[in-house]
């Protein structure tokens, strides 16, 4: 796994000031005109549908770059299941500066808590296997700290964070390097040295034999199906440890999730936690 931790993500007060700035320009000119700069409002974020919560540091970051003023009382953590209905926070102070955040904050909120839901309906489908989650870097540039951090929220484990901090040799590596053998020979030393990980992509059960001798920590095992993915694990349990860890990677759904991590590999890593998690409908609401 990653040597650099997702969570908790840094910087957040500059992304929400910048994402305010985007958003209000020169002036909320509907609030500005509509409503007394003196009035005070009491507004609740709500859920709309079941999920798990995920982005409160940012979404609290938000209000307060928006306005420090503002009184907020949260009713939930990053990791927090709520239903529809379930208040998240209470926010309490100007109305104008409620309303001016109210979009960003949302939109953070909503597509970080999407994500986190995602992960955890991914990750209840492997309670009864011994294989876990992982994210991938599948991620919104500038976003990857706080996506990765939601997908923990849903019970996702960090694959790494970036290129830096793990090696990772896939396909076009291979090319590159002039074969399995030669990449794997080029990388572990150096890796070693530095204390970081060495990951191979392989495609079929000649590929994974050529790379086992090497000694790889470990092996993904590029779109096999459940069939080869059980021929996989067990050349790699035949041979003497200590043995690589095995990914499964590749087209993986709801569906299939159960079938692959019942061939008994370590890690079945997804990239739609990230790239396609729908945003949790969530609502801000204002008393009257």
């Amino acid at each position: 796994m990653s040597r650099r931790r997702a969570a908790p993500a840094t910087g957040v007060a500059d992304l929400a000031r910048a994402w305010l700035a985007e958003d209000i320009g020169d002036g909320d000119r509907t609030s500005e005109w509509t409503i007394d700069p003196a009035t005070r409002g009491t507004a609740r974020i709500v859920a709309r549908a079941a999920g798990v919560v995920a982005g409160v540091e940012l979404a609290d970051a938000t209000l307060a770059a928006a306005d420090p003023d503002l009184e907020r009382v949260w009713r939930v953590a990053d990791g927090d299941a709520v239903d529809p209905g379930d208040e998240l926070v209470r926010i309490v102070g100007s109305l104008r500066s409620i309303l001016a955040a109210e979009r960003v904050t949302l939109n953070g909120l909503s597509h970080l808590s999407g994500v986190a839901t995602l992960a955890a309906r991914y990750a209840r489908a492997l309670r009864d296997s011994d294989a876990r989650l992982l994210d991938t870097r599948k991620t919104t540039p500038g976003w990857r700290r706080l996506e990765k951090a939601a997908a923990v929220a849903g019970g996702a484990v960090n694959h790494r964070m970036g290129l830096d901090d793990m090696v990772l040799i896939k396909e076009n590596h291979i090319r590159g390097a002039g074969g399995i053998g030669r990449a794997l020979a080029a990388a572990i030393p150096r890796a070693r040295a530095e204390g970081l990980e060495v990951e191979i992509e392989v495609t079929d059960v000649d590929e994974l034999l050529e790379a086992l001798p090497h000694g790889p920590d470990r092996i993904l095992l590029d779109n096999m199906a459940p069939r080869e993915l059980e021929e996989a694990v067990r050349r790699v349990r035949a041979t003497p440890g200590p043995h690589p860890l095995l990914e499964a990677s590749g087209g993986v759904t709801l569906d299939t999730l159960r079938a692959v991590a019942a061939t008994g590999v370590d890690f079945v890593s997804v990239g739609a936690i990230t790239h396609s998690a729908p945003a949790l409908d969530l609502a801000l609401e204002v008393d009257r």
